[in-house]
């Protein structure tokens, strides 16, 4: 049986189980438009990988015809997951669809998701089409990714703000032309969730082939309701939401992957629905994709913040020593809170380091194990006890100055004194070639960016800079964000270590390295 012959492991899905809510993680596409997280080839497979841990149905790889970037990327989280769908994004025209369906070509189970605007303010002002323009080309779409894939999604772009006559006729001749997946996107976070349920119901009452596809929902959270939206979709019948780790995404974000399983698994009772996530690996996830990305989760977020099982009330105290669920309505343990107790140190080995890795989702082998087992123990001798959230950093680091990369830092001497200005001196390699500088700043990290930049003259604005303690403790290894635009392109760097400086000089360089890899489509640009 041919790739194109086979049945979609979605489809699979809906006929064997009728409650079982399909989960499709967007992270490494949609998470990856919010402003400043873009993440490398590299970096992708990591979270694609931990997502394969967490037993995600659907991994929305990315939009392979944005850049050859977006591609290889693609492609090698294609090549690489076997248990989970690998998809890729393309507007509904043929070199999209190609494009889309050739960095699939390795991937065990692959989807084509190919979508359209649908709304009149879309298609009048942005695709300039007419209705009947529209739904040709959307049957045209799902024909052409059809003959190329088993498995192929069709979303109706801004289906919130759309006529619910016409989603009716777009999505039946969609279905008609071979798509099994069906999606209903609030691509503004224009919902509320009684009407978007209502969306939901009416256009599974009334489209008549709806039973051969899997009504899907994708949320933005624009008014804080993604999460509400997608599980009021549940409930009238919808069975895929499109999520993402931590709710990274597009302005205010996606509709949080966990909080969506989470409110599944708390509330069967009434939901009457169920997942394959594996939650306990969800806190994991959810550290990976904020290291990776420079996004600090905060403290209040549910499930994944570092308050979410914290007590302050004496009352609360009290009753939750006495009997848990009188104030936590899910255990800490069920998302992974109990996973970051064993603290390593010093004179932990080569296969505990290697174990610890595993059990975190990190795979490394040959160079890149010995590489970031150095740094390990170079971290050791600086800090007593080492933490998950250490490790994570650690692997990041490592895996960055092994990427190719444009400006590196080879030596940093800053000097801070009261009643003086501070100085920094600092040697930079650009390209292979040693360049040195010195500058006078306001504080130490002032002046080191300003050192970089008598080297580096990129003309960028610093928009943001952050640090976070990775962890407790004095010794704790600082992680700072830098954010840079330029030219309306902004990128977030990311460094890490026990020395705030050297962590701000590593984070403002990542920054740097960053703005020199090209910029890719945004998937919705002018026209189809």
């Amino acid at each position: 049986m041919s790739r194109v012959e086979r049945v979609s492991r979605t489809a699979q899905i809906a006929a064997s189980d009728p409650n079982r809510v399909i989960i499709f993680d967007t992270t490494l596409r949609d998470g990856e438009q919010s402003p400043g997280a873009s993440m490398t080839g590299e970096e992708k497979l990591r979270i694609a990988r931990a997502l394969e841990r967490l037993k995600v149905d659907v991994i929305e790889a990315g939009f392979a015809i944005a850049s050859p970037g977006d591609f290889a990327a693609v492609k090698l989280v294609a090549d690489n997951i076997k248990d989970s769908t690998v998809c890729s994004l393309a507007r509904a025209v043929d070199a999209d669809i190609e494009r889309a369906a050739e960095a699939l070509a390795g991937a065990n189970s692959g989807r084509i998701h190919t979508f359209i605007a649908t709304s009149p303010i879309h298609m009048q002002y942005k695709l300039r089409m007419q209705p009947d323009q529209v739904v040709e080309q959307a049957v045209r779409a799902v024909k052409k990714a059809r003959s190329l894939c088993a498995d192929v999604e069709f979303s109706c772009e801004d289906a919130g703000r759309s006529e619910i006559d016409f989603l009716c006729r777009i999505i039946e001749a969609a279905i008609d032309a071979g798509a099994r997946t069906i999606n209903i996107p609030d691509t503004v976070g224009y919902a509320i969730p009684h009407q978007y349920a209502d969306t939901i119901r009416q256009l599974l009452e009334r489209i008549p082939n709806a039973d051969k596809a899997v009504f899907s929902v994708h949320c933005h959270n624009d008014l804080g309701l993604a999460v509400a939206n997608s599980l009021a979709a549940v409930v009238a019948g919808a069975r895929q939401v499109e999520c993402t780790i931590n709710g990274l995404g597009e302005r205010a974000g996606n509709a949080a992957l966990e909080e969506i399983v989470m409110a599944i698994k708390t509330r069967q009772d009434l939901l009457n629905v169920h997942t394959r996530i594996e939650t306990e690996h969800i806190l994991a996830a959810s550290r990976l994709v904020s290291g990776i990305t420079g996004f600090p989760v905060q403290p209040n977020k549910a499930i994944v913040g570092a308050n979410a099982f914290a007590h302050e009330s004496g009352i609360h105290q009290d009753g939750v020593l006495k009997h848990r669920e009188t104030y936590e309505i899910m255990s800490a343990q069920s998302v992974g809170w109990n996973a970051n107790k064993m603290v390593m140190g010093k004179h932990s080995g080569r296969a505990a380091f290697r174990s610890r890795l595993e059990e975190l989702g990190i795979a490394l082998e040959g160079d890149e194990l010995n590489a970031a087992f150095a740094r390990f123990k170079e971290l050791a001798d600086k800090k007593h006890e080492i933490f998950d959230e250490d490790l994570q950093a650690l692997v990041s680091d490592t895996l960055a100055d092994e990427a190719p990369e444009h400006f590196k830092l080879a030596s940093l001497e800053v000097a801070s004194k009261t009643g003086t200005t501070p100085e920094a001196k600092l040697v930079l390699s650009v390209d292979g070639a040693e360049r040195s500088a010195q500058a006078e700043g306001s504080g130490p990290v002032d002046a080191t960016f300003k050192a970089i930049e008598a080297v580096a003259g990129s003309g960028a604005t610093l928009q943001l800079y952050s640090v976070n303690a990775i962890t407790q403790g004095t010794d704790s290894q600082g992680e700072v964000t830098v954010r840079l635009e330029k030219g309306g392109r902004i990128v977030n760097g990311n460094g890490a270590d026990t020395d705030i400086v050297v962590a701000s000089a590593k984070a403002y360089l990542n920054a740097l390295n960053l703005m020199q890899v090209g910029a890719k489509a945004h998937p919705q640009v002018e026209g189809v």
